[in-house]
């Protein structure tokens, strides 16, 4: 009689719903850093409970953030950043690929801190390491200093350019300053400034060529998506984000490709309202964490203003200011 009790038992978990995995010690936004032989580079993670279940983000490198399946073993969060993926035969025009193992990533807890590794598969790739996230919830400076500019029109003095991606067609640089533009010619380095800031008002005047795309990120670690949401989609078919897979815009930017349009940007601690054209596009709102791209992941640091250039090229800005708070 013992087997059939075991095997009762053991159909009575497989039918009953998951056990409850409470988020405890690892509850909350982490600011994650992966350290791999040859590059480190920044990733966000934040847990919470929904249901008596874990319901978790992962920001991985590049891209953006997703919601992803996750467990607790013991005292270990494993969290799947990128589900394993069949190998695919070649079919008419699209080659074969190789199966691809998951990529995980495997965490304990220390109090304020995160340690462990990247995997992919069975093998460790990096160590990652991570520091809960700062609110940045704080009041708006009752005063702005006058805008100060940014870029001078004639070089790039102030800025300079790299590619912080894993693309590789984006090694070269291909900003150039003609007639008080700042214009990215072709997919290459993105640019960024040598000044950081903290809380500011950015405004700029910016001209894309249709289907170009870009971002302009906010103290390095936000990306502001260029051209804005210039339409909203029919009800039930998501949003439209203005800043990257976090923040979705509420109307729709008055701008069309190959015209001159403005750009207003206010960022208090991580909340973001942004104008476009006179015309309020988000209204004071919280950015979870940092968004595919990032130069890094410490959020209570200032940061430099930086322009994508490694998508396309047809991108051109010109009359660029930032305000910081008066003291």
């Amino acid at each position: 009689m013992k087997p059939v009790c075991v095997s009762i038992a053991l159909l009575a978990v497989v039918l009953s719903p998951a056990w409850p995995q409470p988020a405890g010690a690892f509850a909350g936004r982490w600011d994650l850093t992966i350290t791999e032989p040859n590059v480190t580079y920044p990733s966000w993670l934040e847990v919470t409970e929904k249901d008596g279940q874990l319901a978790v983000r992962a920001q991985p490198r590049e891209g953006n953030v997703r919601p992803v399946s996750a467990r607790i073993e013991g005292s270990t969060l494993i969290v799947t950043v990128v589900p394993a993926a069949p190998a695919r035969p070649a079919e008419g025009d699209r080659p074969a690929a190789p199966a691809r193992p998951a990529l995980t990533w495997e965490l304990t807890s220390a109090g304020p801190r995160l340690m462990g590794v990247q995997k992919r598969g069975e093998e460790v790739q990096g160590r990652v390491t991570g520091l809960r996230a700062p609110e940045l919830k704080r009041p708006a400076p009752k005063e702005w200093s006058e805008p100060q500019p940014l870029f001078n029109g004639k070089d790039l003095t102030g800025w300079v350019t790299m590619n912080n991606t894993s693309n590789p067609r984006a090694t070269q640089n291909h900003w150039v300053v003609r007639n008080g533009e700042l214009i990215n010619e072709a997919q290459g380095h993105n640019i960024v400034s040598t000044r950081k800031f903290d809380d500011f008002k950015l405004r700029v005047e910016f001209n894309l060529d249709a289907g170009a795309n870009s971002g302009i990120y906010l103290r390095g670690r936000y990306e502001a998506q260029m051209p804005p949401p210039t339409r909203l989609p029919e009800p039930g078919r998501g949003p439209a984000y203005a800043i990257y897979g976090f923040v979705p815009a509420t109307a729709a930017a008055p701008c069309k490709p190959g015209e001159w349009c403005t750009y207003e940007i206010t960022l208090v601690g991580r909340y973001v309202t942004l104008v476009v054209n006179g015309v309020t596009i988000v209204d004071n709102q919280e950015i979870a964490g940092i968004t595919g791209g990032a130069l890094d992941s410490n959020e209570g640091e200032p940061g430099p203003i930086y322009f994508q250039g490694d998508h396309t090229g047809g991108i051109r800005y010109r009359n660029i200011t930032i305000s910081v708070p008066k003291l």
